[in-house]
Parts: structure tokens; sequence; C-alpha cells
């Protein structure tokens, strides 16, 4: 679909139910489109050098995939895949009437104060929370699928990315962003080559699985039973990591909340539940992933702020960056140590 079709799908579009409110949520790859009782992912029609979804048949696969993998993680969320037809100029979710342009996932719609990011900005989340969360991440670890590649992915290269952020960050943070930068790389680069043996030792060792892979406070939904969900679909690498990758990213989404006594209860317990870091060199790589997603969080907000049309929005994304490098050079820094 295109972005005119959804917004008159939202207008005057007809839904499997009966739905007074419509909210869309934009996303560079999805349109999430928040009905009264479910919800409506919709995936662009975009191809990326890490994503294709650019014809009808490869969104349908995708749409089946999504649901299929975030079934492993939660339950009463992920419904089923809607055809989504268009009859007369008016676009119809379900049914089997008219002219086939597109797929959505339908979900149930979940109260979203109950995300976790939410919750931690509300001074809601409990150590109880995080024992249960822990408990079911090191779970679904231990059960999913060990992955034996051939190679490791291209974690030098996506680290040594946010070079390309370099110029931008340091015009709009000044030169201490670009000197955070230079010192990250050097030293992330210094630790790879010399930790090909850990690499090597923990994938040999089934530390390698089919995770998550986007595992953070956004996506998780903290009921009774902790729910994590929209995990990537679209890129098996981005997925397929060292288990150490995953809880990283949550330990740092934690602490970039400044809820570190959270990160290090988490990491306590889930490696009681999964023994993980069972030496320096694991408690070393565990750092150093947690610096890597620091990175990758401010690459991030530094193309939203290049990107973003008004000033707020520039130096929202903005602060986000520097916070995220800020993080990443504390990393950096234990791991100088």
């Amino acid at each position: 679909m295109t972005k005119d079709q959804i917004n008159k799908l939202i207008y005057d579009g007809k839904f499997p139910d009966a739905t007074h409110s419509r909210e869309l949520i934009e996303t560079h790859i999805s349109w999430v489109i928040l009905c009264d009782q479910f919800v409506y992912k919709i995936k662009k029609p975009v191809h990326y050098s890490f994503l294709d979804f650019s014809t009808t048949e490869q969104r349908k696969y995708y749409c089946e995939k999504e649901i299929k993998l975030n079934k492993r993680l939660t339950e009463n969320i992920y419904l089923d895949v809607q055809p989504v037809y268009e009859l007369k100029g008016c676009f119809i979710v379900g049914g089997d009437k008219g002219s086939l342009i597109d797929h959505t996932v339908r979900m149930n719609k979940i109260d979203r104060d109950k995300q976790m990011d939410i919750l931690l900005i509300k001074n809601k989340v409990t150590e109880s929370d995080i024992w249960r969360l822990s408990r079911k991440i090191a779970s679904f670890h231990k059960n999913t699928a060990v992955i034996y590649k051939q190679d490791f992915p291209d974690m030098r290269g996506v680290f040594n990315d946010l070079a390309t952020q370099k110029a931008f960050l340091g015009k709009n943070l000044g030169v201490q962003s670009e000197n955070i930068i230079d010192h990250a790389l050097s030293t992330s680069d210094a630790f790879i080559r010399h930790n090909q043996a850990v690499f090597t030792r923990r994938q040999n060792a089934g530390f390698y699985r089919d995770c998550h892979g986007d595992l953070h406070s956004r996506n998780i939904f903290l009921l009774p039973d902790p729910q994590p969900f929209d995990c990537i679909e679209f890129n098996d690498d981005f997925r397929q990591i060292d288990v150490l990758n995953e809880i990283a990213f949550l330990c740092m989404d934690l602490e970039a909340f400044g809820k570190k006594e959270f990160s290090d209860l988490f990491f306590e317990y889930y490696n009681k539940f999964f023994l993980a870091v069972a030496n320096e060199a694991d408690r070393r790589l565990f750092i150093y992933y947690k610096s890597y997603r620091a990175n990758i969080r401010a690459k991030v907000n530094s193309l939203r702020a290049k990107s973003a049309v008004n000033h707020d929005d520039k130096t929202k994304s903005l602060k986000s960056a520097e916070e995220y490098l800020s993080l990443m050079n504390n990393y950096i820094s234990l791991l100088n140590g």
C-alpha cells in the first residue's frame, strides 16, 4: 500500500471489527493502525540492504513469519494475517471481495500503559517484574534453536558505521562527540581483533541462538507474564545472535533510563537461570555488546535528527544521541580499564 491509501483506509476503510478510534503509528518500515480492539500492522513496500518488502508476496511471507516468530514469546497477542482489498475505491481489511492489494498482521490491542518503557518512566517497574522477565528470557533462550554459522555477523562494520555521523554530531554537539567516536572505534577494532577466540568458543558452545533480536523496554508488555513482542522477522542475521548480545540490549536500555540497579538485577537473575557468563572474558564481552548497542542507538538518533522536520524533533533526537554516546563511552572506558 501507499501512504495515501493508508490514510484513506484510516479515514473511511472497513475493518473486521466495529471501530471508532483509528490511530496511526508510522516507522521507517511499517504502518501500525490502532483500532478499538485490534491492531493492524502493514509493511511498507520498501527494499533496503537489510530487508525486502518490495512485493505483495514478500510482505505476506514476512507477515506470516512475524506471527510465527512472535508467538514464541507472546500469548494471545498475535492473531492472524488478514488480506487488504480495494473495492470501488474503498479499502477493506478481511473478507474476499475486491482486488487484493496487500496483507496485514492482526493483533489484540494491549494497554500501552503496560509497556515497560512507560512503566520505567513512571517508576512502576518492580524487582518482581525484573525477576519474571529474566526467567522468561532465559527460558526462551534455553529452548530456542542453536545457530551454528560459518561467519560471524559483521560487528566491526556495524560499529564503525557510526563514523558516518561524526561530522554531523560534531557540528551539533561539539568536538567532544567526535573524540568519543574516534576513541570508541579504535577500542572496538582492538577488542574484536584480540577476542576472536572468545567469539569462536561461544559459538561452538551453543550460545548463538535464534533470539528476539530487538529486545528493549519499548518492545515488552509487563503483564503478569511478561510479553516481549515485535521481534525481528525481516533479517535472520539480526536475530540469530549471541544471547549475551540480546540481553546486553535490554541491560543497556535499562541503564539509559537511569536504572542500573535493574540492569544488574536482570543480568544476575538471567545468569542464574541460564549461565551465559562464566568467566572474565565473557564479562568483558558483555560490556562490549552493551557499547555496541549504545553505538547503534546513537547512530539511529543522529539519523533521526538529520531528517527531523522541526526544531523540537531535531533537538530531542540530538539529546538522545548525546546520551547514548556518553553511555557508549562509559562502556568503552570499562574495556580500557
